[in-house]
């Protein structure tokens, strides 16, 4: 159903059920509104996009043969919220896997790619002989980083720590500015002396803590997988993990969409600007109120629950009567960094190096204009006609933000050149796409799973009023979708 009713009719339609407002039709409000949908069938929800497109920052467009990804490219299946998204739509066998031909990554050594070390996953070293051997690290690098083997366990693991400051410990200098910033970094485009470990990858503290050390943890878990076949073979980012819609992102959100529109519960209202939120208590009912959502141009509408979805520092703008003061301020101490894309298609031959990977990561000591090249179409099958290769290459975040301030075609001109200094480019692509993310990426820096429970405990006061996104609990599309549904859930259970 596309659009709307003024307030009493609005209001008047959800009697029968809970009548919930998603502000924000990213992949997070379109995850909430399914799951409440799904679960209640008297729910009414309406979805609020600002823009005249769902889906937020996932993109497909097609041109020419290629399939160009202008935001995320896929998602990782270990954690469980994207599979069962597809599964409750009926999209699952839509998913492609990713090339085992070239599961393997790329790191920036003196200004020439090297192979990531065999087996060394974000910062799990799971094969000590590819240690050894790499010309990644120097000689006294690698037998620092084989060192922690043999260190041990830090005494208080409940401190919050950054991921530099983890990584000098375990591992030392050498290994966090060759190998492990660069491929954290490329996950999270965050500065690592701010990055919190226990919000990003705790993971390693409980490998830690159990075993004694990451690489006696690793090697652990090899030997309890009698031998089988790990699907995080490869090395940099576990690739064998990850999966896509055969035919991109936008078609995940294209199925959503349409299973929301046949379900009859949910209004889809883009080009719709929500100014404010406010609490009503309800007549006869003061332990329950209705919340007013205040619309840009048409009239305001009421709702019994709220999904708020948007970026920390826009949820606050919108909440900006005084009974929100406290959790206004909270949400804005959540910081962002900015970034761009540079989308781009050639000839394969057009390369002196071979591309024979998933990608480039490139150490900040490396003093590039760069933070990582995705080669999109040796990830996927499909991205790119015959003999051509798609590329993304990611500009900017917490550590290069000046590289924004250029316009698009300075930013494609030092890309190009960074690509002919690289990799060995020897031509013009066929075609160049600048896409800016302005403040999209909430940086997890120390303290943040303190920050968080305080905006939750704020946010209960606030009867029906419920937060999801990225923000809070992790970056990736999975979390997005979790976090969504869990606050669906919460919407269900009248927390």
């Amino acid at each position: 159903m596309i659009g709307g009713g003024p307030e009493a009719a609005s209001h008047q339609a959800g009697r029968n059920g809970k009548r919930v407002a998603v502000i924000g039709g990213g992949i997070t409000g379109l995850s909430a509104a399914q799951r409440l949908i799904s679960t209640d069938p008297t729910a009414q929800v309406v979805i609020f996009e600002s823009t005249e497109r769902f889906g937020g920052i996932i993109r497909t467009e097609h041109s020419d043969g290629f399939l160009m990804e202008l935001g995320p490219d896929s998602f990782i299946t270990n954690k469980p919220g994207g599979i069962q998204l597809c599964d409750d739509i009926g999209f699952s066998d839509q998913l492609i896997p990713t090339d085992a031909e070239f599961r393997r990554s790329l790191v920036l050594r003196n200004g020439r790619p090297q192979p990531v070390p065999d087996g060394f996953m974000l910062m799990a070293p799971a094969k000590p002989w590819a240690i050894a051997t790499t010309p990644v690290l120097s000689v006294g690098g690698k037998i620092r980083l084989l060192r922690e083997a043999f260190l041990r366990p830090k005494t208080n693991p409940e401190v919050d720590e950054s991921l530099a400051d983890f990584v000098r410990r375990r591992f030392g200098r050498e290994a966090l500015d060759r190998l492990i910033q660069p491929l954290i970094g490329g996950i999270y485009t965050s500065d690592p002396e701010k990055l919190s470990l226990k919000a990003t990858l705790p993971r390693f503290i409980e490998m830690e803590q159990k075993y004694g050390s990451v690489i006696r943890a690793t090697l652990a878990e090899q030997r309890q997988k009698n031998g089988r076949p790990a699907a995080s073979s490869g090395s940099g980012a576990r690739y064998g993990l990850f999966a896509t819609p055969e035919h991109g992102l936008g078609s995940l959100v294209d199925a959503l969409l349409t299973w929301l529109q046949e379900s009859g519960q949910a209004t889809l209202r883009s080009n719709l600007l929500v100014s404010s939120l406010s609490r009503t208590p309800t007549t006869g009912d003061a332990a329950n109120p209705s919340w007013k959502v205040s619309l840009s141009g048409v009239a305001d509408e009421m709702f019994d629950a709220v999904i708020l979805t948007l970026p920390t520092y826009r949820a606050a703008d919108l909440l900006a009567d005084e009974s929100f003061a406290d959790l206004a301020k909270a949400l804005r101490d959540i910081e962002y960094a900015s970034s761009a894309i540079v989308v781009t298609g050639h000839r394969l031959s057009d390369f002196r190096h071979s591309l024979n990977a998933f990608g480039l990561v490139v150490p900040a000591i490396e003093d590039r204009k760069v933070l990582a090249v995705s080669f999109t179409s040796r990830k996927f099958s499909g991205r790119a006609p015959a003999g051509h290769v798609l590329l993304r290459t990611f500009v900017g975040g917490a550590m290069q933000p000046e590289l924004l301030e250029h316009s698009d075609a300075e930013v494609q001109e030092f890309v190009e050149q960074e690509l002919s200094a690289m990799l060995g480019l020897t031509a013009a692509p066929a075609f160049s796409r600048v896409v800016r993310y302005n403040r999209a990426m909430p940086q997890y820096h120390v303290g943040h799973i303190s920050r968080v429970g305080k905006i939750e405990r704020l946010t209960v006061a606030h009867t029906g009023l419920h937060l999801a996104g990225s923000a809070y609990h992790g970056v990736g599309l999975p979390d997005s979708i979790t976090s969504g549904r869990s606050a669906a859930d919460r919407v269900q259970h009248g927390a």
